[in-house]
């Protein structure tokens, strides 16, 4: 009996695991609220942000072309899963003096998926970087 409980708990452990899985579909979606400022892709241009292009791993502050804040410039980041989430949920709280006026995303489900989006993009902004 023990044996039986088991395997139908095994398979419920799996759509939990999932269910907390980074969902780039969603992520895509999510970015909808940064691409008014930003972009990502191989076409993409500095515009009022930087690109995002190949982020994580970057220096805070180093995309060619862009008006970077002072704060921005010295914050002395780089981009990681963890600074990232910190930022986005408050921009001007994690580097004060950014030019950077977005309110946030408090969800956490939500910064995970718009981090797996974003990871997707090499800095030559091709997908699978």
């Amino acid at each position: 009996m023990m044996f039986r409980s088991l395997l139908l708990a095994v398979p419920l452990i799996g759509l939990t695991a999932n269910a907390m899985a980074q969902d780039v579909a969603a992520g895509e979606k999510s970015f909808n609220k940064c691409r008014a400022c930003h972009q990502v892709g191989e076409t993409a241009k500095n515009t009022v942000g930087p690109i995002l292009n190949g982020l994580f791993g970057r220096k805070s502050g180093t995309i060619a072309g862009y008006n970077y804040s002072e704060a921005n410039k010295n914050s002395g980041l780089t981009w990681d899963d963890a600074v990232f989430s910190d930022y986005i949920k408050d921009p001007k709280g994690k580097i004060p003096g950014t030019k950077m006026s977005f309110s946030g995303i408090k969800n956490e489900q939500e910064i995970k998926d718009l981090t797996a989006f974003l990871k997707q993009f090499a800095a030559d902004g091709k997908k699978g970087g």
